[in-house]
This record gives structure tokens, C-alpha cells and sequence, in this order.
């Protein structure tokens, strides 16, 4: 209740001992016009230089934990490439023949014109598969002319390694950017260093297409982080989003399932914009800089099909049709606004399925079906055919097994985990209602920062961002490495979030500035000291461990197709071996493990009947 009292009269004699007082007991503010201060800017090189030097020690822990598995310095260069296990080997392969190419022109064209990889065949591998990187590698190391100095492979390898350095500082910045605090950077590239079993696979599936995209898919999350905080100028938003559109765009280039992981993530951006969570002129720009990264990379990929007839894309045009048919989505009051959003949903799943079935059928598309049957198979929508059953019957795609949350557990990660997100679950369900009730609390909800029950945008996306990618990992083993990663972040984030410690505080009664800051400081320190106490021990004997590569079989089958086969051969076999026998000896393949083309899997489901026909 607002209440207007007199206003007390100060003679001059009290106004001069005051403004005396104040001149000797308060600092002077050395921010002021001029700029941060010296020890804003002290913090920000501290911090900086922390999340570079983690980020290098990680690089280090996995190329060491790589030459210590293989013994890969002192292994004939055979069986390194033998170590590159199925479609690792397939797409290093194309490294490798870029750098023996005659020229890079020529090397290029027998990518765009190849017919060794798929037999009776002629297939552009640029269209077909994401290699630019090794493109761009072997183009990199040929003009700097490396042969003499460093061998292709470590060239390789140590830049895959290297990407683990981004992706360490991207998790660190992007706690950074929601807590306020680099403890919690500290916090959460230690939580991503000591669960490396759930959080990477790069020591052991180097060339995966994952590891290229993945550092970058974090660099684009700390970029949204940054677009969706209030306040910003125009040139920082515009830096931000330019930032957003690169990681978008490389992300995109690298890894043939952008397409639907950026689906997922346009879903939670959806799902904010429609609860009144994220301002809707943001949510747009975020839609407009994924079509443009899937179209850019469609242009680079020859056009690829597959990318035109994504759901991604129809789904970002309905949404942009619904949006401009119903124009007072967000008027009225509680229940108006419920029918709203519910017909705005249906309205926008009936365009995107329209959309894609019709472009589906201009284009012949049949490249991504097999996803879409998996899918279906996996939710018990479908019988399971010979296109599902190849993914479902593989480990990596089936449910994420129990023992994991264990090693979550094990590491302190999975509890603070849970009591953050339930705790931001709730205080975002609080919001949502209110938003929902009064139309007018979401134009007023940057005025009233103190209002506690209120949830940030950022702090809004990511916690839909854990919640779908986190169903994801549980649904499919693979895709687990989407959602560890952003659990040290969201978990690190909790333990040093003002925001939080204030809100328990407040309902304890026991709040004060100091006392939240010093619990928040307080818990990021004792958290990161346990994990460092507890797994020091444990990382110092894996690194002690030594073993060497030994597959003499493989080794010898390879040397004898070298030796006893003429270039022009064709090799029959399983998807797997094929791609090895590709890199090792460079003969023409029947199939191999790359499945989005349907003519490949018709050719190898063939050969998998005639297999069964022919043992006896």
C-alpha cells in the first residue's frame, strides 16, 4: 500500500556534515561514465583465462587418454586407420584421399564425381555426406605444406581434440553468462571433465560427426544465452545474434541430423514464445537464423533434398503463417487465452505436416524416411521393418540404461541437477499462470526485476532445452551427449545462482544481499572442491593406464586386399568392415555405414536376404 508521509526538512549545517561523511567513508564509484572498472575488467581476464586453460586441460586429458589406449604413436599406419571404426573410417577416408589427390581442384572433383564408394554408382559426396571439414583440413594442411613437420593424421586428430578446448569454454561461458559468476564455469567444466563417459566419446570415435558439432552447438546455446537477456543495446544484440548464425551455420555443416536437432530446439523456442516466456520478436530472429543456416548449407550440399524436405523448415514457415493469422494470440484473459494457444498449436502441427507432405512430394523425397520409421518403431506407432531394426537392434539407439545416473550420482552432478530443475520448473509454472491470468504482466516483467518469482528468458530456454533433450537421451542412448553437457551447466548454474539462493532465502526468512552471496559462493566452492578430491585420484590412475592397439585379423585381411586385389575390385561385407577396407586399401565398395539414401538401403537390405539364402 502506497502512503505519502512529510518530507523531512534538512537545515544546512546536517547537509554539509553529511555530504562531509559521505565524501570520507564512501568509495569513490571508478565505473561511473567512464566504462567497467579496473576490477571488473581483473575478473573478466581471470575468468577468461580459466575457461581457456580448462577447456586446454581437457583437450590434453583425451588425446592422452587416446595414446594411452592405442599406443597410437608407435602403431604401423594401418592400424591406425583400422582404429577408425566403422563410419569414422569412411569419412576420414575422404581426408586422406584429399591430401593424395593430384591437386586440390582434382581432389574436389572426385569427391563431387565419385565411384568407388558405392559400386555401379556415380554419388556427389559433398551432397550426400557432411565432409567439408575434412575438405577443409586437407586444403589447410596441403597450402601450409605440414608433410614434413607433422603427419596428416595428428593433424586430424589434434584438431578434433583441439574443439574439445571450445567446448569446454562454451559450457563454462554459457554458466558464466547465468549465474554472474565464473565459479560456476569452474563448476561446470570440472562436472564435464570427470563424467567424460557420458558427456564425450571423442577419445575413442574421433572423426564421429558429433565432435565436429557439438562444440558448436554450445557456442550457439551461450550466444542465445546472451540474445535473450533484457536490457541489451542494439550493436550487442546484433553481435549476439551474428554469433548464433556462425555456430548455427558450421553446426549445421557438420553433423547430418542438424535438421532434427534444431527441430527440438525450435520446439522449445515455441513452447516459450507461446507461454509468454521469450518476446516474440526474439523468438523470430532465432527461427529466421536457423532456415538461413539449413538453407546455406542446402546450397553448399548441391541442393540436397533432404534438407529442403525438412520438418525444420516447415515447421519455422507454419509457425510464421500462424502467427500471422491469428494477430491477438496473447489478448484476453485466462481461459481466451488457453483456447488461443491450444487452437495456435493445432493450427501450427497441421501446417507443418501439410507443408512437408506436399514438399516431400514435389521433390521425391524418400532420403529420411528410415528416421521417421525408427521414430514410429521406437513409440510403438509401427511394426518394425528392416530400416528400423537396423538402428533399433544397435546399442547406441536404444534406451539410455540405468547404470548412467548412477555415474551421474557418483559424481554429484544428477542431484543438484534434479533440485534445480524442479526448483526452476516450479517457479516457471508460477509464471506462466501469472502471465497467462494478466496479459499485461508480460509487457511489465522487465519494469519489476524484483519480483523473484519471475523467471529470466534465458534461465527459461534452458530449462526447456534440458527437458526435451533430456527425453531425447533417455529415449536414445546416442543422444545423450546433447543433454549431459547442458546438465553441468544448469546444475553449476543452480549452486551459484543469486536468484535461487534469494528466493529459498526469502521463504526461510533469512534473506540479505550478503548472506545470498555468500551461500551462492559458498556451495560453487565446496561442490567444485568434493568433485576435485573425489576424482583426482581417479583420473590420475586412468591416465597411468597403459594398453596397445591389437587386431592382427584386421590387419592382415587389409595387407592381403592391398596386395592380392586389383584397385578396380568390389568388396561385398558388412557396413562396418566395408568402411575400413574403403580407408585401408581404397577398393570399391557395395555399401557402407553412411544410411541416408534410399537406394542404399534397398541395395543393402538385398544383400542381407541373399546373405541369409546363401549360409547354410
Amino acid at each position: 500500500m502506497t502512503t505519502v508521509r512529510q518530507r523531512k526538512r534538512i537545515n544546512a549545517s546536517e547537509q554539509t556534515s553529511n555530504s562531509s561523511h559521505i565524501n570520507k567513508t564512501s568509495k569513490p564509484n571508478v565505473k561511473g561514465i567512464y566504462g567497467p572498472s579496473a576490477w571488473s575488467i581483473l575478473c573478466y581476464i581471470v575468468g577468461a583465462s580459466l575457461a581457456l586453460g580448462l577447456g586446454l586441460v581437457t583437450s590434453y586429458y583425451v588425446a592422452t587418454l587416446h595414446e594411452n589406449d592405442l599406443w597410437f604413436s608407435s602403431i604401423k599406419e594401418v592400424e591406425r586407420e583400422i582404429s577408425f571404426r566403422t563410419e569414422c573410417g569412411l569419412y576420414y577416408s575422404y581426408y586422406k584421399q584429399m591430401l593424395h589427390a593430384p591437386s586440390i581442384t582434382q581432389g574436389i572433383t572426385d569427391l563431387i564425381y565419385d565411384n568407388k564408394t558405392e559400386s555401379m554408382r556415380t554419388i556427389n559426396i559433398l551432397e550426400r555426406m557432411n565432409v567439408y571439414q575434412e575438405v577443409l583440413l586437407a586444403v589447410i594442411y596441403r597450402a601450409l605444406n605440414l608433410w614434413s613437420y607433422l603427419e596428416p593424421v595428428y593433424f586430424y586428430i589434434y584438431t578434433l581434440f583441439g574443439l574439445q578446448t571450445v567446448y569446454v569454454a562454451a559450457l563454462y561461458i554459457n554458466s558464466w553468462l547465468l549465474s554472474g559468476t565464473w565459479l560456476s564455469g569452474i563448476l561446470a567444466a570440472l562436472w564435464y571433465i570427470v563424467n567424460r563417459i557420458d558427456t564425450t566419446r571423442v577419445e575413442f570415435t574421433i572423426p564421429l560427426r558429433e565432435n565436429w558439432a557439438l562444440p558448436f552447438f554450445a557456442v550457439q546455446i551461450a550466444g542465445i544465452s546472451y540474445f535473450l537477456r533484457p536490457g541489451l543495446t542494439q550493436i550487442k544484440m546484433r553481435l549476439s545474434l551474428l554469433v548464433v548464425f556462425i555456430s548455427t551455420f558450421i553446426f549445421s555443416l557438420t553433423w547430418q541430423f542438424n535438421q532434427f536437432i534444431l527441430l527440438i530446439q525450435s520446439l522449445a523456442l515455441f513452447a516459450l514464445d507461446c507461454l509468454d516466456l521469450i518476446p516474440t520478436n526474439k523468438v523470430r530472429s532465432l527461427y529466421m537464423i536457423q532456415a538461413a543456416s539449413l538453407v546455406l548449407v542446402c546450397v553448399l550440399q548441391f541442393f540436397n533434398t533432404m534438407i529442403l524436405g525438412s520438418l525444420l523448415l516447415s515447421f519455422i514457415l507454419a509457425v510464421v503463417i500462424a502467427q500471422e493469422l491469428q494477430k491477438n494470440l496473447k489478448n484476453g484473459h485466462l481461459h481466451r487465452r488457453i483456447w488461443n494457444l491450444c487452437v495456435h498449436v493445432a493450427v501450427v502441427l497441421c501446417f507443418t505436416a501439410l507443408i512437408n507432405v506436399c514438399v516431400k512430394k514435389i521433390l521425391n523425397l524418400q532420403s529420411d524416411e528410415h528416421i521417421f520409421k525408427f521414430i514410429q518403431a521406437k513409440m510403438g506407432f509401427k511394426m518394425r521393418d528392416f530400416d528400423a531394426n537396423l538402428y533399433i537392434c544397435e546399442e547406441p539407439f536404444q534406451l539410455l540404461p540405468l547404470d548412467t545416473f548412477g555415474r551421474l550420482s557418483d559424481s554429484i552432478l544428477l542431484y543438484p541437477y534434479v533440485i534445480v530443475i524442479f526448483f526452476l520448473i516450479i517457479m516457471t509454472a508460477i509464471t506462466v499462470f501469472y502471465n497467462l491470468r494478466n496479459p499485461s504482466t508480460s509487457k511489465k516483467m522487465n519494469q519489476h526485476k524484483e519480483k523473484s518469482y519471475l523467471v529470466r528468458a534465458d534461465v527459461a530456454y534452458h530449462i526447456m532445452h534440458s527437458i526435451l533433450f533430456g527425453g531425447l537421451a533417455i529415449s536414445t542412448m546416442r543422444m545423450k551427449y546433447l543433454w549431459t553437457s547442458h546438465m553441468c551447466v544448469l546444475a553449476s548454474f543452480g549452486l551459484a545462482s543469486m536468484d535461487i539462493w534469494g528466493t529459498v532465502l526469502k521463504l526461510l526468512h533469512l534473506h540479505t544481499p550478503q548472506r545470498t552471496s555468500a551461500f551462492r559462493y559458498s556451495a560453487s566452492i565446496l561442490v567444485g572442491v568434493a568433485v576435485v578430491y573425489k576424482f583426482w585420484p581417479r583420473i590420475t590412475e586412468e591416465i597411468s593406464e597403459l594398453r596397445e592397439f591389437y587386431d592382427p585379423d584386421t590387419v592382415q585381411l587389409m595387407n592381403w586386399i592391398t596386395t592380392n586385389t586389383p584397385k578396380l575390385a568390389v568388396f561385398a561385407g558388412s557396413m562396418q568392415l566395408l568402411a575400413g577396407v574403403k580407408l585401408c586399401t581404397g577398393r570399391v565398395l557395395t555399401n557402407h555405414p553412411h544410411y541416408e539414401d534410399k537406394v542404399l538401403r534397398d541395395r543393402t537390405k538385398l544383400g542381407c536376404v541373399r546373405a541369409h539364402f546363401l549360409v547354410p
